[in-house]
């Protein structure tokens, strides 16, 4: 009986690449609070008449050029990445699972489903190596809304970030270094992190510093000069400011100010999904190209490679 239990979590996915199921991705996803903080009374209207509707066919026809034989690949990697974790764990009275934010499988039926077979302490890892008030905070949410209405829970840990970690920075680093071996280097690497409203910052949130402190630490890593790389921001939603620089706008200004070549990589996902390969691998490769660019590579994510895996052990056996 395994009386530990570690629970990756992602962010979620719909269970097909259909209009219907993209909508009921989306619905629980843009009607948390945590993501979107705008007053109910006039963001669940415009959600739920306007967004859902017609943002979820679109969204659709977006998944299905990305979607794999297995399934989406933000499942099928999280999925594999916890069976090599569960693997790899030479204490076999610790079970490794995973679940995700908002779609199946929920972290209220993992939790339940791994404190049936006995597991009395619960490390939680969400999967988002910079923390942010959007994306680690409504993990957090859901295991505390479940653990408020039980009699009895789990001793909980909860891994809040890992964005200096030593064995990220090595993962990253050694990723672009293959990279680059392989396929040679280009002029400028981008680092590009999925975006925030800027006012999330301005409240607290320490997702924009742990994103430069990422940058940093790989860019010392690797020795890189100050004028080969740049960070970015990118999946931007909405007319108020996000972070800047936008992805787009960096790359349209480097191919016009005569920049052929760049490689590009999105430390603050775990997982490749459909924010890496369809809008920063397809869509934002056809901008550069278009607008004067040559030479245009992605660097995926750690995904479930062994580095990852490494990572995650790591994690999970300090606590």
């Amino acid at each position: 009986m395994a009386k530990r239990a570690v629970l990756l979590v992602n962010l979620g996915t719909p269970e097909k690449p259909s209009s219907t199921a993209v909508k009921q991705f989306l619905r629980p996803f843009l009607s948390d609070r945590r993501v979107v903080d705008l007053p109910r009374l006039l963001w669940l209207p415009l959600l739920h008449l306007i967004i859902l509707p017609f943002r979820s066919k679109r969204v659709a026809k977006l998944y299905q050029k990305i979607w794999l034989k297995q399934g989406s690949p933000l499942s099928v990697y999280t999925q594999s990445l916890s069976v090599k974790v569960n693997e790899r764990l030479t204490d076999k009275t610790i079970i490794c699972d995973f679940a995700m934010s908002y779609g199946k499988p929920s972290i209220a039926d993992k939790i339940n489903e791994l404190q049936a077979q006995g597991c009395c302490d619960l490390t939680v890892i969400p999967l988002y190596p910079q923390y942010s008030v959007s994306t680690t905070a409504p993990v957090f949410d859901q295991v505390a809304c479940l653990f408020k209405k039980k009699v009895n829970f789990p001793s909980l840990h909860f891994i809040h970030d890992y964005f200096d970690h030593p064995l990220y920075i090595e993962a990253l680093s050694d990723s672009i270094t293959q990279h680059w071996h392989n396929n040679g280097q280009a002029e400028k690497l981008i680092f590009s992190f999925h975006g925030i409203p800027k006012r999330y910052v301005e409240k607290g949130d320490p997702y924009q510093k742990q994103c430069e402190k990422t940058v940093a630490l790989v860019s010392e890593k690797l020795g890189l000069d100050k004028n080969s790389y740049q960070i970015a921001y990118q999946s931007r939603m909405g007319k108020e400011p996000w972070l800047t620089p936008y992805i787009d706008l960096q790359l349209t200004e480097l191919a016009q100010s005569g920049c052929t070549s760049v490689d590009i990589i999105c430390p603050a996902f775990a997982m490749d999904c459909l924010e890496t390969l369809e809008e920063i691998k397809l869509q934002n490769r056809e901008l550069f190209l278009q607008t004067g660019g040559k030479e245009y590579h992605f660097i995926p994510c750690l995904n479930d490679c062994e580095a990852q895996v490494k990572l995650m052990v790591d994690l999970i056996y300090p606590l």
